[in-house]
């Protein structure tokens, strides 16, 4: 049976030796963030620290540091969650007759949150500035819940059937919030409590929302699944609890909405329909920060905690971090799923290392014209639309697609091989089909603005039409201002080029002048894709290296040029070699680095004697 509360699985945890107690002060303020990147990036065990500086309660970091901890952790279910997926069921019938669709009649049950009139989670009362102030990285604007589970209603839907659970920023204080009395709210565009907070507004009412922390870990996942409409998250989170989520409700003191009996925190308040206040910055899981903007604000109504209350915590930054783990048990579950939602598709695979929405990768079909021996991406790009059209994966910017049916067949999860396989076949004056002036990921500042840009479709299909070089050309002469050419792969070279000021058209002069200097003829066309980059040797070092820089410091519609490139019936194409600017321009976010000073206090815990000995 799976676990009711963090504490049982904490238990648990340590017994099987994959848990280990830190009580040794630790601040909250970078020290903490920065143990636990270090201890994932070791492949360590989730870490309880009890004796947290400013604050009673203990925190629990790296509890989904690996992929094998979190398929541990939910181990009593997993069988349970692959029927439900293998059914391939409508939610709204999953629902209405639960018992008909899994083998066991227990199993149903567990779908249906069961109400009660009290639990742990009523037992003690706090105040915001109580709570552990975890700030993860040096130029965040205050501290940040890194693992809330964000609960809201429909305004003229009540109830846990229309309900969505999302996993949003909740920012506790610094900037313009009022101490103890408001909280920021943080949620990015295509999520579903955009819908309950617009209908709250357009009604002129505030909307209800209670912020979970802790409580049974299937909560945290189900926050952040992808599921489809019509099946409550609370829902999934008993499925695969393997029981019932006991929910409470704590009358006239907070929300009025209901919240996890077993959860380890609560904060009740609502979202004022009119006011905004300046949220961020926040270092995020495209390796920047996301820049201060007005997000809602949830007034605070009421904080409740469990008397044995722990504290999780992750730290998100460049990939791959503790939500790559999120993103792999994710896949493993829904992934079979895709093709019922999107039909011809074989496999769709957001690339973690180059932040997950940059860059999607896709296996769809050519089925529709057997009779023809035109081998063009036809099908393909319908498919490619319905993918841009399905939810958070609308928000790719850079979307690969190859058929299936091509030999040899293409691996989606062995991104350098497949990206090769785009490259032999891609016929640039015919293959790359844009979105233009169009939303893509908040975090991302790549684009014109907030939630603004473009997205870029490369469909291949059909024999391979070149071979992709491993070597430099020898006559390979490059303009003034561009040098030190690498190859990253077959097929990908990446050149150096000047730096970017702050002038808005200096990175479109130093591009033009290197179009220019090219034809279609020249032996730098042998690689069908040249990135421009600040440091090419970093960029070509390895491949998660050259995702990350290509792929988030870039936008589609302003960072894409061509040699010999040209417009037919509005139809944008080259002749010659597919050219990115992947060099950081002055709209863009800063980095996330971190404190060297932290860091050499993370490495003395794994010095000799110290807790983190053997670990990192």
């Amino acid at each position: 049976m799976g676990y009711p509360n963090l504490q049982s699985c904490v238990r648990d945890l340590e017994q099987h030796g994959q848990l280990i107690r830190i009580n040794q002060p630790v601040n909250p303020h970078l020290e903490a963030g920065a143990i636990q990147r270090r201890v994932y990036a070791a492949g360590g065990p989730a870490l309880l620290f009890s004796n947290v500086e400013g604050s009673s309660f203990p925190i629990l970091g790296n509890l989904f540091g690996t992929l094998e901890r979190t398929r541990f952790i939910f181990r009593d279910t997993l069988n349970t969650i692959q029927r439900l997926v293998d059914a391939k069921l409508e939610p709204a019938a999953v629902m209405k007759r639960p018992w008909q669709f899994l083998g066991a009649p227990r199993d149903a049950w567990h779908l249906l949150p069961k109400r009660v009139k009290t639990g742990p989670i009523l037992d003690q009362r706090t105040t915001i500035d109580q709570l552990p102030q975890l700030i993860s990285w040096p130029d965040d604007g205050g501290a940040f819940i890194t693992l809330p589970q964000i609960y809201s209603e429909h305004p003229q839907q009540p109830g846990m059937r229309h309900s969505n659970l999302g996993m949003y920023r909740v920012q506790l204080g610094g900037n313009d919030y009022v101490t103890n009395e408001e909280v920021g709210l943080h949620y990015q565009i295509h999520r579903g409590i955009g819908v309950h907070h617009s209908a709250a507004k357009q009604a002129g009412q505030r909307l209800p929302v209670n912020i979970f922390v802790g409580g049974a870990p299937s909560m945290t996942v189900a926050a952040v699944m992808p599921l489809p409409e019509g099946m409550p998250e609370l829902s999934f989170a008993g499925l695969l609890a393997g029981r019932r989520i006991t929910m409470v409700n704590d009358g006239a003191n907070g929300s009025g909405l209901p919240f996890p009996a077993e959860a380890d925190f609560v904060i009740c308040g609502s979202i004022d329909p009119t006011a905004t206040r300046p949220e961020g910055p926040f270092g995020d899981h495209l390796g920047y920060y996301s820049l201060t903007h007005d997000f809602p604000v949830v007034k605070v109504e009421a904080v409740y905690h469990r008397k044995d209350a722990i504290w999780p915590f992750t730290t998100v930054g460049r990939p791959p971090q503790e939500d790559t783990s999120f993103g792999a048990f994710i896949h493993e579950l829904t992934g079979d799923l895709i093709p019922t939602v999107l039909p011809g598709i074989k496999a769709v695979h957001a690339v973690d290392a180059a932040g997950v929405h940059p860059l999607l990768l896709a296996l769809g079909s050519e089925r529709y014209t057997p009779y023809s021996d035109d081998q063009r991406p036809q099908e393909l790009l319908t498919q490619a639309s319905a993918i841009l059209g399905q939810g958070q994966l609308s928000l790719a910017k850079y979307l690969m697609i190859a058929n299936s049916n091509d030999y040899p067949q293409p691996d989606i999860h062995h991104i350098d091989e497949f990206i090769g396989h785009v490259l032999q076949r891609c016929d640039w004056r015919r293959d790359l089909h844009f979105h233009t002036c169009t939303t893509t990921d908040t975090l991302d500042y790549s684009g014109s603005g907030l939630n603004s840009g473009s997205k870029v479709v490369m469909a291949a299909s059909g024999p391979a039409t070149r071979s992709l070089p491993t070597e430099l050309p020898r006559d390979l002469h490059l303009p003034d201002g561009f040098s030190a050419p690498h190859i990253a792969q077959p097929g990908v070279l990446i050149i150096q080029g000047p730096a970017c000021s702050a002038a808005d058209s200096a990175p479109a002069q130093a591009m033009e002048q290197l179009n220019s200097f090219f034809s279609a003829n020249d032996s730098i066309n042998r690689f069908p894709l040249i990135i421009v980059s600040d440091d090419s040797a970093f960029a070509a070092q390895t491949l998660n290296n050259f995702l990350w820089t290509t792929f988030t410091r870039s936008d589609p519609a302003q960072d894409i040029y061509g040699i010999e490139s040209f417009i037919d019936n509005k139809h944008w194409g080259c002749r010659g070699s597919l050219i990115i600017d992947a060099r950081r321009k002055a709209h863009h976010a800063p980095p996330l680095i971190d404190d060297p000073a932290v860091e050499k206090q993370v490495d003395l815990l794994g010095a000799k004697g110290g807790p983190l000995h053997g670990i990192i």
